[in-house]
């Protein structure tokens, strides 16, 4: 797929969506979940899907509306969706080194989520300068549409869904779960990366043991990128990629 996306630079959108499309497996399932939680928290339709459409943040968006929902005065519920977010301050810095100079990168880190980022941080390099804006335009919008699609399908059927086929109850939550750990798998590759994944992992699921979830998630990260950064080993030991 990789061979044949790199030999049509007349197309590279075409490439970046065609590269983006196995995203959609957890994608779509997740934002099913999403409209029809969000709608069960006494959210219209168009609010779930609007949430979907300018927030189009992930588990940040089911902890806004699970506070609001609650009682939670809106400026908590804000102040925490963008610190579980602040992990995204990041992303924009590594893919930096890869970008041209066009007008149109701002407007696209719209669509920078956790999956794009890490196609696009291992797409980049192998593409020329030139074909790395359309790629990557294909591939955000790609995954911002299914994202917003899956919110109103959930918002609007979801409880049809669930009552024709109850078992989609305890498939669709695992479903982004598992396609982070299909991304983060290759990864696993030398002992510099192994070692700050293993620490996020760690520190993720110490927080959730001790009833702290969702500030874990930028805990984590920041402990795993600190050992990323602060750690080194012996050059011959190193993996190329790093």
């Amino acid at each position: 797929m990789i061979d044949q996306a790199t030999s049509a630079p007349s197309r590279p959108w075409l490439s970046g969506v065609r590269e983006a499309f196995p995203l959609l497996g957890g994608y779509v399932p997740v934002a099913i979940s999403f409209g029809l939680i969000a709608v069960q928290a006494g959210f219209t339709p168009w609010e779930a899907t609007l949430i979907s459409t300018l927030v189009y943040a992930g588990a940040s968006q089911f902890l806004f509306v699970g506070m609001i929902a609650g009682g939670a005065p809106l400026w908590l519920a804000v102040a925490m969706t963008l610190l579980i977010n602040v992990r995204h301050a990041v992303y924009g810095p590594n893919l930096a080194p890869w970008m041209d100079r066009s007008r149109w990168w701002p407007v696209l880190m719209h669509g920078l989520t956790d999956q794009v980022f890490a196609l696009a941080q291992h797409r980049f390099p192998q593409l020329p300068e030139a074909q790395r804006l359309g790629w990557f335009t294909g591939a955000a919008l790609l995954a911002w549409a299914s994202w917003i699609l899956g919110t109103v399908l959930g918002a609007l059927a979801g409880d049809w869904l669930m009552a024709r086929w109850p078992l989609l109850g305890g498939i669709l939550p695992f479903a982004l779960p598992a396609l982070f750990l299909v991304l983060v798998a290759p990864r696993f590759t030398s002992k510099r990366w192994s070692l700050a994944l293993a620490i996020s992992i760690g520190v993720a699921m110490l927080c959730s043991l001790v009833g702290y979830t969702n500030i874990g998630i930028p805990v984590a990260a920041g402990c795993g990128a600190l050992c990323f950064t602060l750690v080194r080993f012996t050059p011959h030991k190193e993996a190329p990629h790093e």
